[in-house]
């Protein structure tokens, strides 16, 4: 039971909140916040609930634009976007950093945490803060991590030992590291946006998972 609950856990999606930084111009401000994922999602709620919250608190002084389901940019497009000044605002996984620092693969490994409470303490410790602050040069600033809920691997036969995934084709993100978790129990990675899952699984028959 523990290593089910160590695999849960050490696949855990996190999604970095990232701001570009810019001079402050005339109001009103018009920032742009592009994900990837539905307005009901725990990401999806709470862009939306920033946008209410800020518009709240700086009335006709800041106007918050949200941009759902890749209508914009894709993880993979965004934060070169940010650099352009295309958006300000994002909340890509963490595994699309990777053309930029090495350092938050650290979170695509597996068993890294016992649970959710230490990977808390972890962001919020002084390490996750100097992470989190580690693209500053770049341009990007973090504001804070947002929890995406935990890995779900789902496939056409049942998944209960790591052996029942050989052979399969796994849609995984554009990640070296978990492309390596996968090949590690015989399985095929293959690397594609969240924009497309949809339409992939019901009609490529190369993906089983």
């Amino acid at each position: 039971m523990k290593s089910s609950k160590l695999i849960l856990v050490s696949l855990l999606v996190a999604a970095l909140c990232m701001v570009a930084v810019t001079t402050v111009s005339a109001a009103p401000i018009v920032i742009k916040f592009s994900h990837v994922v539905a307005e009901n999602t725990p990401k999806g709620q709470m862009a939306n609930k920033f946008k209410e919250l800020v518009e709240k608190k700086l009335p006709g002084k800041v106007e918050v634009e949200v941009f759902p389901n890749s209508q914009l940019f894709g993880d993979n497009k965004v934060l070169e976007a940010m650099m352009l000044g295309d958006v300000q605002m994002a909340a890509p996984s963490l595994s699309k950093f990777k053309k930029y620092t090495k350092s938050l693969q650290i979170f695509d490994l597996p068993f890294l945490f016992d649970d959710m409470a230490a990977v808390d303490r972890f962001q919020q410790g002084a390490a996750g803060q100097k992470l989190l602050h580690s693209l500053e040069s770049k341009g990007l600033l973090g504001l804070g991590y947002l929890h995406n809920g935990l890995k779900q691997l789902s496939a056409s036969s049942p998944l209960r030992v790591p052996a029942d995934a050989k052979g399969k084709k796994f849609r995984i993100m554009s990640s070296d590291v978990l492309a390596a978790q996968f090949e590690a129990v015989g399985a095929m990675p293959l690397k594609k946006p969240f924009s497309e899952v949809f339409t992939l699984l019901p009609e490529d028959h190369r993906f089983q998972a």
